[in-house]
Parts: structure tokens; sequence; C-alpha cells
């Protein structure tokens, strides 16, 4: 149901951001085209030959899970499947970035890493340095970076100004050097709408949109979360608003390598990076398998030490159950279970739903509400099943399993899942475009 008592934004809102040491990191407004002056030739007269192959940067932030991450990653495989491919640079918030397979002509560059706390708070994940310091580090990690690689399009996920405001001075320093086309992707539900709203206008999105984005790129459905009536987003944000449809992720099975699967039928637990995972493993482990069933927990490398010692501990008398802690590509993985149970992050809801796998979701409901909002509609719609946290049980599990699946097809037919596709054409068209260059004297 859409929030109708949320009034839109006022443009006159979209003030000029402010970075973390409080400097105005606004960049010129956009101009239209013109030439480029360098000595006394224009870029009209330089040759052919010099024309470089385009330049895309994906950044992501990545502090809790593997979702910003893997998202980046399949838009980079999109964007290689294009025809002429750009090189693609992806910039990373974990160490993780570096374990999965990147497909030719993309590579990563991996951030000292944030952690993120219950509350939601950063910390340093590995570093002994002050928030303040590391957030300071990235930003002049990210600038160098920008610089030096010089993209012709950026995509920045969900994060406008980055973690801890990182982007503001390289967004800034990119927009006015002219070259880069920027766009901002959002999944499909932030967060609560009155919560959005709230953060969106103390963090001063609107004016980071204003000031530095191209685009934005909506990686979902409007009919079935309008996120731009949903958070009363406004004008000024539809203006720039493209709804892609879902990221169909069985694109990324072509050409993917054979995965060991069991011979025998499974059943699949997965929890994304593990970090607030373990209840649901825990759950699933002290759980009734159906009759020949076996019984996979792929945990993810953030879980807690103990948590997973706790785990091994549980399903060590039996040998239906197995823990896998990290795979690169799990896709494999679910496209051979008999059914899925899992939190309901982006990622791992629209896997579930590509391959139309019955899946049961237990959505995370801390620091953000994002995972039980999609669950909730889907479960409605009957395309999942769905238990609270506060429900979760193993006997519950056990019955789940045990009863009629839910119709494991009805979320891709509901769902416009035609994302990447547009992906390519937004992409293909940014790039082929001048960039809003400012004359040089």
């Amino acid at each position: 149901m859409r929030q109708t008592c949320l009034q839109s934004i006022p443009s006159d809102l979209f003030a000029p951001a402010r970075g973390p040491c409080g400097n105005k990191t606004d960049g010129p407004a956009v101009t239209p085209q013109c030439d480029l002056h360098q000595g006394d030739q224009t870029m009209t007269d330089m040759p052919a030959d010099i024309i470089r192959q385009k330049r895309v940067v994906l950044y992501s932030h990545d502090t809790l899970g593997f979702g910003h991450l893997r998202r980046n990653m399949l838009l980079a495989g999109a964007l290689k499947r294009m025809d002429p491919a750009p090189d693609v640079l992806m910039i990373a918030g974990m160490a993780e970035a570096g374990a999965f397979t990147l497909p030719p002509g993309v590579d990563v560059l991996t951030l000292p890493a944030y952690g993120k706390r219950a509350d939601g708070s950063y910390h340093a994940r590995s570093l002994g340095l002050e928030l303040k310091d590391l957030a300071r580090l990235r930003s002049d990690i990210i600038r160098g970076a920008l610089k030096a690689y010089d993209p012709d399009l950026v995509i920045v996920d969900n994060v406008p100004r980055g973690a801890q405001s990182e982007l503001d001075r390289p967004l800034a320093a990119l927009r006015q050097r002219g070259r880069a086309r920027i766009v901002l992707g959002l999944r499909d539900v932030i967060d609560a709408p009155e919560t959005v709203r709230a953060q969106w206008l103390k963090r001063r999105n609107f004016a980071a949109i204003r000031d530095w984005f191209d685009e934005i790129w909506v990686y979902g459905d409007p009919n079935f979360f309008d996120l731009i009536e949903e958070y009363a987003f406004g004008d000024a944000f539809a203006a720039k608003a493209h709804f892609l449809g879902y990221l169909d992720q069985r694109k990324r099975l072509d050409g993917m390598a054979a995965t060991d699967l069991p011979d025998q039928p499974y059943i699949l637990c997965a929890v994304g990076g593990g970090r607030d995972g373990a209840a649901l493993c825990r759950a699933f482990a002290g759980a009734t398998l159906p009759a020949g069933h076996r019984g996979i927990i792929l945990t993810g490398t953030q879980m807690p030490a103990a948590a997973r010692a706790q785990l091994e501990a549980s399903i060590a008398a039996r040998p239906d159950m197995e823990i896998v802690d990290f795979l690169a590509e799990p896709l494999p993985l679910m496209q051979g279970a008999a059914r899925i149970i899992a939190m309901g992050g982006y990622n791992t809801v629209t896997e579930a739903l590509s391959l139309r796998r019955p899946t049961l979701i237990v959505p995370r409901t801390r620091p953000r509400l994002e995972q039980l909002l999609r669950a909730e509609r889907l479960s409605a719609k009957g395309a999942i099943g769905m238990i609270l946290p506060d429900h979760l049980t193993p006997d519950r599990l056990t019955a789940w399993m045990a009863g009629p699946p839910p119709c494991a097809g009805m979320g891709q037919d509901m769902l416009d899942m035609g994302g990447l596709d547009r992906m390519q054409a937004r992409a293909r068209m940014l790039l082929a475009e001048p960039a809003p260059l400012e004359a040089v004297a």
C-alpha cells in the first residue's frame, strides 16, 4: 500500500551537498555540448586512431553481505556481452571481491573495508583506523583511481554519496573533468518510506543527484513497488529515473562451468554473507528433511567464528547435512536445489525467482525493513513462502519442506525481468552520446 501521507520532496531542498569535512562539493552545472580544445586542436580535429575503448566503473560500498558486489558483478558481465564491449573496473569495499571469478576485460579495485554493526553504524572492519580516517583513505583511493582510469560511464550502487560521503570529492572532480556520464543504480526496495525520506534528506542525497548524476536506474518493476511514489521522491528525481526491470539471473548461467552437485535431491539454506544468518542456519540444522533429501548450508564468509563452530557441532551427527563456507558463484547450486530457504536480499530473491525454485524467505528485519517489505509483497502474491524471524523454529521449517511448494514460476511471470537487457541499452546510449564537456580555453 502506498504511503499517501508523505508529501513529495520539494525542489528547493535540492541544496548543494557537503562532504565529510563540511566543504561544498557541488560540481558545475551541465552545459550543452561544445568543442574541447587541447592546444590548437579541437576534439573533432583529432585523428581517429586515438579513439579508445570505452571505460565503465561500477562502484559498491559493500559493508554487510555480498548483495551490492554481486549485483555489480552481474552488471559487469552484461556490459562485457555488449558489442563493442567496454573495459570495466569494479570498485568494491570488501576483500572477498578478489575471490570472485571475473569476466575477461573486468578487474576489481578492493578498498579497505568498512564493517557494519547490528544497529547499522559503521566501523573499520580490519584496520585500526578511526571511521573518519578510513573514509578519507577510501575517498582518496577512489578519486585517484577515477582520475587515472578516466571512465566514460560510472554506475554507483545504492548510495548517491557513497558510504560515509566518500564519493563527494571523487564525483565532484569527475563532473568537473567533464568526460563521464554518472548513473545511480537502486534496488527495488530501500527501506520503510518514512525512514528513507528522513535519511535521504539528512544525507543530502537529492543535492548529490542534482549535481552529479545524469540518470537513475531502478532495478525493479514499478507495478510491484513504485519506488518514486512509495518514497514520494518528487518530480526532479522522477525526471532522471528509469525503471529497468528486475535482473534476470539466468543469463549468468550462459557459458558457466559445470558445478559438482549432489546426486540426490537437496534443499539449500543460504544466508548471504552470513553476518546475521546464524539463527536461520541453526533452525535449518535442527529441522527434519524430506525423505531422500540432503541439506546444504551456505554460510558465507562473514559468519562469526563462534556461530560457525556451534553450527558445525549441531550437524556433526547428521550425515544428511553439510556446510559450505563460500561459493564465488552459487547460482548452479541454487538451480539444482529442490527447494531454497534463504534470507530476503535482492539478489537471493531475484535468483530464486529467475530459476523458478520453490523458496521460503526468512527476511531480515533490522536495521532495515527492505527484506521484510519485499518478502511480504511476494508472499501475498503467492510467489514465495515467508516466516518472520520471531516465528522461526526447526518445526516451522520442517512443515514447509514437507508441504506443497509455492508456485515457483509465479514470481518470474508476475515481474518484469528485463532489467539486464534495458541496462545494456541505456549504457550503450550513454556511451555513444558525447559527454557534457565544459569548454576549455
